[in-house]
């Protein structure tokens, strides 16, 4: 942490605790200058630091002031109350009309969580991938036969034994995402017709690959601070012949809830007990907005019961498709299937990301992202806030940068979806994150679009089709 970001987090902290209120006016450059002891320039960063935050207004010839702050009139969604039976997925058309609107030319995407080119590191990864074309022809043949390339494998174990993670590159097997990285997963513990129970509302990922599979799901409530409820879990797991849990524990899509260590801990020792393995994607967990990277759950494992997926897709590059998944126990039936269903994974992508993280250009670059995608929450949160009619509910994501909306009573998210995209603007409808087509009025918002000013622009008028809706909940969906 640099010492403008450390001053500016004080500075916070005391905003947080009612030091200085709304409205108040703080003291002089010169005098906080003298109060932490730094030098004029580092004060300065650090109130151009809460003014991109939020927290703070510049006032000509006056100052900077406490900023109100409109979030505190909305409130968080409560927990999720999806059905309480193993059911098959329906209703996931959408997804894909939701995925290829984000293709579409001068489409504003607020709906995909991909994340924009402004996000990644671009320079870094084409150096690497320039070296591995001018040094070495191993990247056209042979195949990369599973588990994949040693030089990304060892880099992999490296990153995940400083999370607490005890992993051998050898376990490692290398995927074309997590996607491929969890489907794998459940081939692995699971077969046709059996239950897999979920967090509720899921990444619609999830849902389709546990559909296409021919399982079912069982949704379980979630808090959007706290992840799962464990007690609705174990009843669930008691009443239904449950094969695996299916969980994201560090800053989930859409909810983007953290699960804490005490509660990762009693949820091992739940499923341990009942010998459920856990399938944990722990794709966002690079993307925390706190001084330190939360551990995910697989770091508790003392039974050898969790597969592991992660990928680089949210982090380095998304159409690299570059994922891994270490599956402790179910290693061998991986390795077959990930050999049967695509015979590797290519070669180039590997040897230029296990370069690029070699290099030590990957910690870098988190440290600026997470800044960034800290901003761009804030300031499509506020924007929300103050654009969006009265009864709006709101995620406070401490990672990530998928935001979910609650809309007021009576608003149709398909239906606004529908509008947004006359309007060039894509947002994902709640329904396509539950099995059964629950959140017909939650919505699910990326903030990692590149152009603030046009990301703004679209909130606005986001907020202003579903107070139009509001007004006239007689309005139905074409879907």
């Amino acid at each position: 942490m640099t010492k403008y970001e450390e001053v500016a987090g004080k500075i916070e902290t005391a905003i947080k605790t009612g030091v200085y209120q709304p409205g108040d006016r703080l003291p002089g450059l010169r005098k906080l200058k003298d109060q932490f002891g730094v030098s004029l320039s580092t004060v300065l960063e650090a109130t151009h630091l809460l003014e991109d935050r939020g927290r703070i207004e510049a006032r000509p010839r006056s100052g900077f002031y406490v900023r109100n702050d409109p979030l505190t009139n909305t409130l968080p969604p409560s927990m999720s109350d999806p059905p309480k039976r193993p059911l098959p997925v329906s209703g996931q058309d959408l997804a894909l009309g939701l995925a290829q609107a984000t293709a579409e030319q001068g489409m504003v995407n607020l709906g995909a969580a991909i994340p924009d080119v402004k996000f990644l590191p671009e320079q870094g990864l084409r150096r690497s991938m320039i070296k591995m074309l001018n040094q070495s022809s191993q990247w056209i043949v042979p195949y990369a036969i599973p588990p994949g390339r040693i030089e990304l494998r060892r880099q992999i174990s490296r990153k995940m034994n400083e999370i607490g993670c005890a992993a051998d590159p050898e376990q490692i097997v290398i995927t074309n995402g997590c996607q491929e990285a969890f489907t794998l997963g459940l081939q692995a513990v699971a077969q046709k017709g059996d239950t897999i129970a979920i967090e509720s509302p899921c990444f619609y990922g999830v849902l389709q690959v546990i559909s296409s599979l021919g399982m079912k799901a069982l949704e379980i409530p979630t808090d959007p601070k706290e992840g799962i409820s464990l007690p609705a879990l174990e009843m669930a797991v008691d009443k239904w012949p449950v094969k695996a849990l299916l969980l994201v524990t560090n800053f989930s899509n859409p909810l983007g809830h953290l699960m804490p260590d005490e509660k990762k801990k009693e949820l091992l020792v739940l499923l341990g007990k009942r010998n459920i393995p856990l399938i944990e994607d722990d794709i966002y967990g690079d993307l925390g907005f706190g001084q330190h990277r939360p551990r995910p759950a697989r770091a508790f494992d003392k039974n050898n019961m969790v597969v592991y997926c992660s990928s680089f897709s949210k982090t380095i590059a998304p159409a690299l498709r570059l994922g891994w998944i270490d599956a402790g126990r179910y290693h061998q039936q991986v390795i077959n299937q990930k050999f049967i269903s695509n015979l590797a994974t290519p070669s180039l992508s590997q040897l230029a990301v296990a370069d690029y993280l070699q290099g030590g250009g990957y910690d870098r670059h988190l440290r600026q992202v997470r800044e960034s995608y800290f901003r761009q929450m804030n300031a499509m949160s506020q924007m929300i806030a103050k654009s969006f009619p009265e009864g709006t509910k709101l995620t406070r994501p401490e990672g990530g940068f998928t935001l979910w909306v609650g809309l007021p009573e009576g608003v149709d998210s398909i239906v606004l979806f529908q509008k947004a995209y006359e309007q060039k603007i894509s947002v994902a409808p709640g329904p396509i994150f539950s099995s059964s087509q629950k959140y017909r009025n939650f919505l699910r918002l990326s903030c990692a679009y590149g152009d603030r000013v046009k990301m703004e622009r679209a909130v606005i008028i986001l907020g202003q089709i579903v107070g139009k809706l509001h007004s006239q909940p007689d309005l139905h969906s074409t879907l």
